[in-house]
């Protein structure tokens, strides 16, 4: 038996750990068989007893006292004999060489400090296994009694560990990091993110337009508009003195004149621009004096051409008051805008819609 250095448990010859803590016993027990292998010094030579010559009368015992003599090896004593035996020659014996005298003692010299050298461990040899039946060792496949709560030769752990509950699905699904065992809901999480690609997809197709919209009306607000004119001024009808191109001489006491109900004016551009504001100065003059002096149009239907030949429509409900009125657009690719002005108010005998400017601006 082996007891470990560690617990104090009683362990069986073969085994390299501690049945109860683990320990390694190696080492104690390879230390232990290091120190019995030494060699015993060598064994003094025996003595021989010579037999003391056989005499025809034993002499009576000396009863004086004396020293009592150390014990020796008993001897037999030999039976008288019947007849006289011839003594056999003494063994001849090596002569004994005179001891030594001792040496004259030697001053001590001075010697140089030595590197200290680890001593070499003590392997203990590999004994054969004997034959243990038990639950095998799940790292090394050793049997081992039933009474052992680490590997004899491994020191794994021999303890069933209880295997973990298995995780609900809707635990799986979030965060997607989270470590699960092997089917606990793999498939579930999977199609949800199957799922939730797919909504983002669909979502961001849909609503690209308005998120491209929301970022370049942000674009707007945050730049400084500029004035921009148009090439070319067509209208489908104006009276003399009061031509359409009026509406955009940058002048407010200039107008473009109606002779009816309803008509259109188109503004042709130069290029492509991002259009953000539209400002419109309704009636014959920006002056509250003279702005009830004609008619005014309280409606207008803007239709914007981009470049690609798409047409957007926005309709304009004006303000029955003098000054300029600011219409937030924010359309991109404009080349042509057309006006169409409707739904009079003071018109007469002897008075016509007037219009007096519009400017546009685009984006810096």
């Amino acid at each position: 038996m082996r007891e470990c250095p560690a617990c104090g448990a009683s362990n069986e010859a073969t085994d390299d750990f501690c049945w109860n803590c683990g320990s390694y016993l190696g080492w104690s027990e390879g230390s232990a068989r290091g120190r019995s292998a030494e060699p015993a010094p060598p064994a003094e030579p025996e003595r021989t007893v010579e037999p003391a010559p056989a005499a025809e009368e034993a002499d009576p015992p000396d009863t004086a006292p004396g020293p009592t003599p150390e014990p020796t090896a008993p001897v037999a004593s030999a039976p008288r004999p019947v007849a006289p035996e011839p003594t056999p020659d003494p063994p001849r014996t090596a002569a004994v060489p005179p001891p030594e005298p001792p040496a004259p003692p030697v001053a001590p010299q001075p010697v140089k400090p030595a590197k200290a050298v680890a001593p070499r461990p003590v392997v203990r040899p590999v004994t054969a296994d004997e034959d243990t039946s038990g639950v095998p060792c799940p790292v090394c496949r050793t049997p081992n009694p039933a009474y052992r709560r680490f590997c004899r030769k491994c020191a794994a752990p021999l303890a069933a560990v209880a295997a973990p509950e298995r995780l609900p699905w809707w635990r799986t699904v979030w965060p997607f990091r989270r470590r699960t065992r092997g089917g606990s809901g793999r498939l579930v999480r999977l199609l949800v993110i199957l799922a939730v690609v797919l909504a983002l997809g669909v979502a961001g197709f849909l609503l690209l337009p308005a998120g491209r919209n929301l970022i370049e009306d942000t674009r707007d607000k945050l730049g400084t508009p500029k004035a921009v004119g148009p090439s070319r001024v067509t209208a489908t009808a104006e009276l003399p003195g009061h031509p359409a191109r009026l509406s955009t001489d940058g002048l407010a006491n200039r107008y473009w004149a109606i002779p009816g109900k309803a008509a259109s004016v188109t503004y042709t551009f130069a290029r492509p621009f991002r259009l953000v504001d539209v400002i419109v100065t309704n009636g014959p003059s920006r002056n509250a004096e003279d702005y009830g002096s004609q008619a005014r149009a309280l409606h207008l239907d803007m239709d914007v051409t981009s470049e690609d030949g798409r047409v957007r429509r926005k309709e304009i409900d004006l303000s029955d008051k003098a000054g300029p009125q600011t219409i937030i657009v924010g359309m991109s690719d404009v080349t042509t805008i057309r006006l169409t002005l409707s739904s009079p108010v003071g018109l007469s005998a002897g008075r016509h819609i007037a219009l007096a400017e519009v400017e546009f601006f685009q984006r810096t």
